[in-house]
Protein backbone atom coordinates (compact mmCIF):
# COMPACT_ATOMS: atom_id res chain seq x y z
CA UNK A 1 0.00 0.00 0.00
CA UNK A 2 2.70 2.52 1.06
CA UNK A 3 4.75 1.90 -2.49
CA UNK A 4 1.16 2.40 -4.35
CA UNK A 5 0.62 6.04 -2.26
CA UNK A 6 4.82 6.68 -3.62
CA UNK A 7 3.94 5.62 -7.13
CA UNK A 8 0.73 7.52 -7.38
CA UNK A 9 2.30 10.53 -5.83
CA UNK A 10 5.23 10.46 -8.29
CA UNK A 11 2.91 9.48 -10.87
CA UNK A 12 0.82 13.03 -9.93
CA UNK A 13 3.89 14.64 -10.05
CA UNK A 14 5.21 13.73 -13.41
CA UNK A 15 1.25 14.85 -14.71
CA UNK A 16 1.68 18.42 -13.22
CA UNK A 17 5.54 18.75 -14.73
CA UNK A 18 3.93 17.88 -17.92
CA UNK A 19 1.23 20.18 -17.52
CA UNK A 20 3.28 23.46 -16.85
CA UNK A 21 6.11 22.30 -19.61
CA UNK A 22 3.39 21.52 -22.39
CA UNK A 23 1.81 24.94 -21.29
CA UNK A 24 5.05 26.70 -21.31
CA UNK A 25 6.29 25.62 -24.11
CA UNK A 26 3.34 26.22 -26.41
CA UNK A 27 3.50 30.03 -24.82
CA UNK A 28 7.02 30.79 -26.18
CA UNK A 29 6.39 28.80 -29.46
CA UNK A 30 3.23 31.54 -30.03
CA UNK A 31 5.84 34.66 -28.75
CA UNK A 32 8.41 33.00 -31.00
CA UNK A 33 8.59 36.50 -32.70
CA UNK A 34 9.24 38.22 -29.89
CA UNK A 35 11.24 36.25 -27.94
CA UNK A 36 13.74 35.84 -31.07
CA UNK A 37 13.87 39.85 -30.93
CA UNK A 38 14.70 39.56 -27.24
CA UNK A 39 17.57 37.18 -27.52
CA UNK A 40 18.79 39.17 -30.42
CA UNK A 41 18.84 42.13 -28.48
CA UNK A 42 20.61 40.59 -25.69
CA UNK A 43 23.38 39.02 -27.90
CA UNK A 44 23.97 42.69 -29.93
CA UNK A 45 23.70 44.47 -26.07
CA UNK A 46 26.70 42.26 -25.64
CA UNK A 47 28.32 43.20 -28.88
CA UNK A 48 28.31 46.76 -27.83
CA UNK A 49 25.61 47.31 -31.41
CA UNK A 50 23.70 50.09 -29.57
CA UNK A 51 21.68 51.23 -33.17
CA UNK A 52 20.95 47.94 -33.28
CA UNK A 53 19.48 47.14 -29.35
CA UNK A 54 17.33 49.60 -29.73
CA UNK A 55 15.93 48.79 -33.25
CA UNK A 56 15.31 45.48 -31.57
CA UNK A 57 13.35 47.23 -28.51
CA UNK A 58 11.35 48.94 -31.36
CA UNK A 59 10.40 45.80 -32.92
CA UNK A 60 9.82 43.94 -30.18
CA UNK A 61 7.35 47.06 -28.75
CA UNK A 62 5.26 46.67 -32.42
CA UNK A 63 5.46 42.34 -32.09
CA UNK A 64 4.30 42.40 -28.20
CA UNK A 65 0.55 42.85 -28.83
CA UNK A 66 -0.11 40.53 -31.33
CA UNK A 67 2.00 37.46 -29.92
CA UNK A 68 3.20 37.69 -26.67
CA UNK A 69 0.03 39.15 -25.45
CA UNK A 70 -2.59 36.59 -27.03
CA UNK A 71 -0.44 33.95 -25.99
CA UNK A 72 -0.02 34.57 -22.68
CA UNK A 73 -3.73 35.49 -22.08
CA UNK A 74 -4.24 32.00 -23.38
CA UNK A 75 -1.56 30.79 -21.14
CA UNK A 76 -4.13 32.11 -18.22
CA UNK A 77 -6.79 30.38 -19.71
CA UNK A 78 -5.12 26.77 -19.02
CA UNK A 79 -3.75 28.07 -15.33
CA UNK A 80 -6.68 29.25 -14.83
CA UNK A 81 -8.40 25.59 -15.37
CA UNK A 82 -6.04 24.14 -12.79
CA UNK A 83 -6.45 26.65 -9.90
CA UNK A 84 -10.71 26.35 -10.85
CA UNK A 85 -10.14 22.24 -10.15
CA UNK A 86 -9.86 21.36 -13.61
CA UNK A 87 -6.85 19.88 -13.67
CA UNK A 88 -7.58 17.29 -16.45
CA UNK A 89 -8.46 19.76 -18.60
CA UNK A 90 -6.92 19.30 -22.34
CA UNK A 91 -3.80 21.73 -22.80
CA UNK A 92 -3.99 22.12 -26.59
CA UNK A 93 -7.47 22.30 -27.03
CA UNK A 94 -7.95 25.06 -24.08
CA UNK A 95 -4.70 26.79 -25.36
CA UNK A 96 -5.41 27.44 -28.62
CA UNK A 97 -9.33 27.67 -27.97
CA UNK A 98 -8.75 30.59 -25.27
CA UNK A 99 -5.84 31.90 -27.74
CA UNK A 100 -8.44 32.45 -30.86
CA UNK A 101 -11.18 33.57 -28.46
CA UNK A 102 -9.14 36.42 -26.45
CA UNK A 103 -6.96 37.19 -29.05
CA UNK A 104 -8.67 40.47 -30.20
CA UNK A 105 -8.94 41.93 -26.71
CA UNK A 106 -5.74 40.56 -25.83
CA UNK A 107 -4.02 42.38 -28.83
CA UNK A 108 -5.76 45.60 -28.32
CA UNK A 109 -4.79 46.01 -24.57
CA UNK A 110 -1.20 44.85 -25.49
CA UNK A 111 -1.33 48.00 -28.07
CA UNK A 112 -2.68 50.00 -24.95
CA UNK A 113 -0.16 48.77 -22.30
CA UNK A 114 2.60 48.87 -24.84
CA UNK A 115 2.39 52.47 -26.16
CA UNK A 116 1.74 54.14 -22.12
CA UNK A 117 4.78 52.21 -21.06
CA UNK A 118 6.48 53.31 -23.59
CA UNK A 119 5.40 56.98 -23.18
CA UNK A 120 6.09 56.59 -19.65
CA UNK A 121 9.32 55.20 -19.88
CA UNK A 122 10.33 57.97 -22.44
CA UNK A 123 8.95 60.80 -19.78
CA UNK A 124 10.98 58.84 -17.04
CA UNK A 125 13.78 59.30 -19.04
CA UNK A 126 13.70 63.07 -19.57
CA UNK A 127 13.18 63.95 -16.52
CA UNK A 128 15.98 61.86 -15.00
CA UNK A 129 18.50 63.19 -17.13
CA UNK A 130 17.67 66.28 -19.51
CA UNK A 131 15.47 67.64 -16.83
CA UNK A 132 17.06 66.67 -13.23
CA UNK A 133 15.89 69.58 -11.71
CA UNK A 134 12.30 67.61 -12.07
CA UNK A 135 13.55 64.25 -11.11
CA UNK A 136 10.65 63.71 -8.55
CA UNK A 137 8.55 63.69 -11.62
CA UNK A 138 10.36 61.31 -12.73
CA UNK A 139 10.45 59.31 -9.69
CA UNK A 140 6.40 59.65 -9.52
CA UNK A 141 6.38 58.68 -13.21
CA UNK A 142 8.18 54.97 -12.73
CA UNK A 143 6.26 54.66 -9.44
CA UNK A 144 3.11 54.99 -12.08
CA UNK A 145 4.81 52.60 -14.57
CA UNK A 146 5.46 49.86 -12.17
CA UNK A 147 2.15 49.81 -10.55
CA UNK A 148 0.74 50.07 -14.28
CA UNK A 149 3.40 47.09 -15.18
CA UNK A 150 2.13 45.13 -12.59
CA UNK A 151 -1.45 45.36 -13.48
CA UNK A 152 -0.85 43.38 -16.06
CA UNK A 153 -1.19 40.27 -13.40
CA UNK A 154 -4.69 41.07 -13.06
CA UNK A 155 -5.28 42.01 -16.95
CA UNK A 156 -4.61 38.53 -17.97
CA UNK A 157 -6.07 37.16 -14.97
CA UNK A 158 -9.42 38.97 -16.10
CA UNK A 159 -9.49 37.78 -19.45
CA UNK A 160 -9.27 34.45 -19.03
CA UNK A 161 -11.94 34.82 -15.92
CA UNK A 162 -14.82 36.30 -17.11
CA UNK A 163 -16.28 38.69 -20.29
CA UNK A 164 -15.90 42.44 -20.38
CA UNK A 165 -15.06 45.04 -22.97
CA UNK A 166 -11.49 45.67 -23.52
CA UNK A 167 -11.73 49.12 -22.06
CA UNK A 168 -13.81 47.33 -18.70
CA UNK A 169 -10.93 44.70 -18.21
CA UNK A 170 -7.74 47.77 -18.34
CA UNK A 171 -9.66 49.62 -15.75
CA UNK A 172 -10.45 46.93 -13.34
CA UNK A 173 -6.99 45.50 -13.59
CA UNK A 174 -5.07 48.90 -12.72
CA UNK A 175 -8.24 49.38 -9.81
CA UNK A 176 -7.92 45.96 -8.36
CA UNK A 177 -3.60 46.53 -8.65
CA UNK A 178 -4.34 50.12 -6.46
CA UNK A 179 -6.96 49.22 -4.38
CA UNK A 180 -6.13 45.53 -3.60
CA UNK A 181 -2.05 45.29 -3.86
CA UNK A 182 -0.86 42.84 -1.67
CA UNK A 183 -1.01 39.82 -3.89
CA UNK A 184 0.25 41.36 -6.86
CA UNK A 185 3.07 42.51 -4.87
CA UNK A 186 3.26 38.72 -3.87
CA UNK A 187 2.74 37.63 -7.58
CA UNK A 188 5.61 40.17 -8.60
CA UNK A 189 8.18 39.31 -6.07
CA UNK A 190 7.77 35.43 -6.93
CA UNK A 191 7.95 36.02 -10.64
CA UNK A 192 11.39 38.05 -10.16
CA UNK A 193 12.37 35.18 -8.37
CA UNK A 194 11.29 32.31 -11.04
CA UNK A 195 13.19 34.57 -14.10
CA UNK A 196 16.14 35.61 -11.55
CA UNK A 197 16.15 31.43 -11.24
CA UNK A 198 16.07 31.29 -15.38
CA UNK A 199 18.98 33.56 -15.91
CA UNK A 200 20.96 30.50 -14.17
CA UNK A 201 19.30 27.53 -15.24
CA UNK A 202 17.58 28.37 -18.69
CA UNK A 203 15.83 25.16 -19.06
CA UNK A 204 13.26 27.30 -16.31
CA UNK A 205 12.48 29.69 -18.70
CA UNK A 206 11.96 27.11 -21.42
CA UNK A 207 10.11 24.19 -19.43
CA UNK A 208 8.53 26.43 -16.54
CA UNK A 209 8.96 29.78 -15.91
CA UNK A 210 5.91 31.23 -17.95
CA UNK A 211 3.20 29.18 -16.87
CA UNK A 212 4.57 29.06 -13.25
CA UNK A 213 3.80 32.52 -12.73
CA UNK A 214 0.68 32.45 -14.74
CA UNK A 215 -0.72 29.95 -12.20
CA UNK A 216 0.68 31.62 -9.14
CA UNK A 217 -0.69 35.14 -10.71
CA UNK A 218 -4.05 33.75 -11.33
CA UNK A 219 -4.51 31.70 -8.22
CA UNK A 220 -3.58 35.46 -6.01
CA UNK A 221 -6.17 37.02 -8.35
CA UNK A 222 -8.71 34.24 -7.78
CA UNK A 223 -8.41 34.84 -4.10
CA UNK A 224 -8.89 38.35 -4.45
CA UNK A 225 -11.50 38.48 -6.54
CA UNK A 226 -13.36 35.84 -4.47
CA UNK A 227 -13.06 38.23 -1.45
CA UNK A 228 -14.78 40.94 -3.33
CA UNK A 229 -17.34 38.82 -4.41
CA UNK A 230 -18.07 38.12 -0.68
CA UNK A 231 -18.20 41.82 0.30
CA UNK A 232 -20.66 42.72 -2.56
CA UNK A 233 -22.82 39.59 -1.32
CA UNK A 234 -22.45 41.14 1.85
CA UNK A 235 -23.64 44.47 1.09
CA UNK A 236 -26.38 43.52 -1.14
CA UNK A 237 -27.65 41.01 1.59
CA UNK A 238 -27.45 44.04 3.63
CA UNK A 239 -28.94 46.69 1.86
CA UNK A 240 -32.19 43.77 0.90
Amino acid sequence: METRGIMGGLYRISEWIMRISVTNILWLLCSAPFFFCFVMMLIMANSNFMNEVLQMKWLMGILAPFTLFPATAAMFSVTRKWVMGDVDAKLLKTFFSSYKANYKQAMLGGIFYTVLAVIMYAGYTIYMTEMQSMQVLGIMVLAMLVVFLASLFNFFSIIAHYHATTLQVIKNSIFMTIFRPIRVVVSGIVSVAILFMGLKYPVIIIFGAGSLIAYLSFFNFYLTYQKLQQAVEAREAAES
